[in-house]
């Protein structure tokens, strides 16, 4: 059924005129007057009886004026929804790492609920493996991680680098010296979880002749990992993003390295076919949420990917 005639049929009744009606909806008289007739034929009933100068409800026309109305509210309510993002209410299921929690994520979700105050968000914050499986399970809709998820209908989009450093306690005593893979490996490594890319550049790294006394710790989560370097239990290699306080209050240091740690770089991943209509725009809100980070903290603590896609 034809939701214009049906909004024809609710203004004719109000304004029980076929030239007042045919003005008020930018049409012509003989227009309303064929979708009124179609209505009729389609109900097998007669809505209006018509008059000289107007026309008035019949019986039947007033039962049909009670569902008619609530259609024509109805479709209103639905366009409104639709092009109104304020009045947004659904839910999105976002996963995201803790390196990510512990910096520009605060800004992402603010950024979030002001375009979208009445949507429902979700949070799942794990690693990129347990996430990346989440994900593939259909249980989050949109994943902030380290890794880009393959698929036909997989969209990654490149959000920022997180510049990798070494970092220890000073309770380590370690001077301003550049130390190589050897001088790190006397300590105990904190890494992030295993499997992950960041534990894997560490098996790389220190392949080898380093590899023999090496003592490697994998924790999953980051604010624990903080916490046993700040107790000076070991060294790790973190984004400077994520431990500005600790580094403003000198409870951890950079060290010296005579070896570059590659950037941890950071995506959005969301299916291009996925029902949720915002599950693109939110990662656009994350992109320009790294983007600006980035630009507001500098080379040394977060860039801008060489690529964005």
């Amino acid at each position: 059924m034809n939701i214009r005639f049906l909004e024809t049929f609710v203004w004719l009744a109000k304004l029980k005129n076929f030239r007042l009606t045919a003005e008020r909806l930018h049409t012509t008289q003989a227009a309303v007057s064929s979708r009124i007739a179609t209505l009729e034929q389609d109900f097998g009933v007669r809505l209006f009886d018509r008059g000289a100068r107007e026309v008035t409800l019949t019986t039947d026309g007033s039962k049909a004026l009670v569902y008619a109305e609530r259609m024509v509210k109805l479709m209103r309510e639905m366009k409104d929804d639709m092009s109104d993002k304020q009045v947004y209410a659904g839910v999105i299921r976002i996963g995201v790492i803790e390196s990510i929690v512990h910096s520009w994520f605060p800004d992402f979700l603010g950024r979030v609920h002001k375009m979208f105050p009445r949507l429902q968000i979700e949070i799942a914050s794990d690693t990129t493996i347990h996430l990346r499986e989440q994900f593939s399970k259909g249980n989050l809709d949109i994943v902030l991680q380290a890794e880009p998820v393959p698929g036909t209908h997989i969209t990654n989009i490149n959000l920022c680098e997180f510049p990798m450093r070494w970092v220890g306690s000073p309770k380590l005593n370690i001077g301003s010296e550049t130390l190589s893979l050897s001088d790190l490996a006397t300590f105990p490594i904190i890494s992030f979880a295993r499997n992950s890319g960041p534990h894997a550049v560490i098996e790389r790294l220190f392949s080898g002749s380093e590899r023999g006394a090496l003592h490697v710790n994998c924790i999953a989560s980051v604010a624990t990992m903080i916490r046993l370097v700040t107790d000076g239990f070991g060294v790790a290699a973190v984004p400077p993003a994520i431990i500005q306080r600790e580094l403003n209050e000198e409870i951890l240091h950079t060290l010296r390295v005579d070896v570059e740690f590659p950037a941890l770089v950071m995506l959005a991943c969301f299916r291009s076919d996925n029902e949720n209509p915002l599950t693109e725009t939110v990662a656009r809100i994350a992109q320009e949420t790294a983007a600006d980070f980035a630009l507001n903290w500098g080379q040394e603590i977060a860039r801008l990917p060489s690529q964005a896609q």
